[in-house]
């Protein structure tokens, strides 16, 4: 009976406070978690039993990936909980189970997709047993709160160890989050791109240039973006494994999306990639099929998502051809693609925060062929990381030597640091222009006879996105 009562009273003071928060403005997405945990220290684990969960976790691609199962789920009929505010560490997704749940504490909702911070990982997983755990990438990020990311990956790999029944969905792709495979008993499926993507050279930012394995520097049969590609270690043998679900064609790219051609079977793996007689090969080969998708969202890295999404959505047992037929006019998620319009100009905001996740931005950039300008925001806050170094290591020159990029803003607390980078890459010193806030930036490029797209870092992207959000009538980050 007292702990009826005990996740009674937390669910109470979770749906109160957030509710007060919110009334105030704010987004209650982390406060009402640590007050329900306060009073009762296991409320997760209770308003989460007996659901059946998707998390998806990794450096890049959380919030978009998560928002693409999600969709897929909502369009199928199904009721679908989600932390779409972004709100990844354990109190914001205490907050988000707990603010859903009955007063009692039972879970209204059998369905989650939940977004998870990497090193919260250990600490949300044990709690709601998820039946999915999605990996989509590991790059360096925020060096100062992750250290280096071999940290990091040891963080996922304690987390995945806590649940051993989970399905693992992995990049094929990232060596690294391959390695999340090796000697834990989860049943694993694989997700990658079979094809090279753009000009194949020498990985120009490797967060993975040595085999996990023995050291060995890895060679590539083709790459496609970083440290992504058929990487195989040329010593000891560690591969990348055949996926289940594999884009095989890049169709088209643009600023509206993507199509592709996709290849659906069985994962293969080296064992029986070497057997003798390659019967299981050519028993595989008879199972698979292809088909054309469409992904409503532009860029390769989407184009990694969408397989993800795929992935864990069949690994999760549900239809492969629901999850196909939604990505075609799936929503971007705030920040992450997200255009607002400014009176008839077009404002894309692409958050970045890494140098991995930045050259990908800028490559789409400089892949457009059309006249644009850019705004590059850049904070060092807590939640960015207070390193900024990593800027030194993006290729800025991508689009500093773009004959399309006809102006460019710089914002943020470190925005000169931001408007000393584009100098030394590039950029004419007169067509660097500094804002001085918000306001004053919103105002100029309302004034822009081009598409505008702002490039921000975490903090920077919730503060220009709530101010954008307020002009266009567009819903506070906390609401979508």
């Amino acid at each position: 009976m007292a702990n009826v009562v005990k996740t009674m009273l937390a669910v109470g003071a979770c749906k109160a406070s957030r509710s007060a928060l919110r009334i105030m403005h704010r987004g209650g997405t982390t406060t009402p978690g640590r007050l329900a945990m306060k009073i009762d220290s296991n409320i997760l684990e209770s308003v989460s039993r007996g659901m059946e969960i998707i998390v998806v976790t990794g450096t890049n691609g959380k919030t978009t990936t998560s928002n693409m199962i999600g969709h897929a789920l909502s369009e199928a009929g199904r009721d679908v909980l989600a932390n779409r505010s972004g709100a990844n560490l354990l109190p914001g997704v205490t907050a988000e189970f707990t603010s859903s749940a009955t007063a009692t504490g039972r879970p209204r909702k059998h369905y989650a997709v939940i977004e998870c911070d990497e090193g919260a990982l250990k600490q949300v997983v044990p709690k709601i047993h998820p039946k999915v755990i999605v990996v989509t990438n590991l790059f360096r990020d925020q060096l100062d709160r992750y250290g280096e990311v071999m940290h990091t990956l040891e963080e996922i790999r304690k987390g995945i160890r806590l649940v051993p029944d989970a399905i693992l969905c992995l990049n094929a792709d990232d060596s690294l989050t391959a390695s999340l495979a090796l000697g834990v008993p989860n049943p694993v499926t694989w997700f990658g791109i079979d094809c090279p993507v753009g000009e194949q050279k020498n990985v120009e930012i490797s967060d993975a240039r040595y085999c996990i394995r023995c050291g060995t520097e890895y060679e590539y049969d083709y790459h496609t973006y970083a440290h992504l590609g058929g990487f195989r270690c040329p010593k000891c043998g560690y591969r990348r494994i055949r996926p289940a679900v594999a884009v095989t064609e890049i169709e088209k790219v643009s600023s509206s999306g993507s199509i592709i051609r996709m290849r659906f079977g069985t994962d293969g793996n080296a064992d029986r990639a070497e057997s003798a007689d390659g019967a299981g090969a050519v028993a595989a080969a008879s199972a698979e099929t292809e088909q054309e998708v469409t992904i409503g969202l532009p860029a390769v890295y989407n184009i990694y998502n969408g397989a993800a999404a795929i992935a864990a959505y069949q690994a999760a047992g549900f239809d492969r051809s629901e999850v196909i037929s939604s990505l075609a006019d799936v929503h971007s998620s705030f920040g992450r693609m997200e255009t607002f319009r400014l009176g008839e100009v077009p404002v894309q905001m692409i958050l970045v925060k890494n140098p991995a996740g930045c050259n990908q931005a800028l490559s789409y950039l400089s892949g457009l062929g059309e006249d644009y300008q850019a705004v590059f925001c850049l904070n060092d806050r807590t939640a960015d990381g207070h390193d900024i170094s990593w800027i030194w290591d993006a290729d800025f020159e991508k689009v500093c030597g773009d004959p399309h990029m006809k102006h460019t803003f710089v914002l943020g607390d470190r925005a000169d640091d931001m408007q000393l980078r584009l100098k030394y890459a590039g950029a004419d010193e007169k067509d660097i222009e500094k804002a001085d806030g918000n306001a004053e930036l919103i105002e100029k490029l309302k004034q822009s006879s081009v598409p505008v797209f702002v490039l921000p870092n975490y903090t920077s992207m919730l503060s220009l996105r709530a101010a954008l959000g307020a002009i266009t009538g567009k819903q506070e980050f906390w609401k979508g």
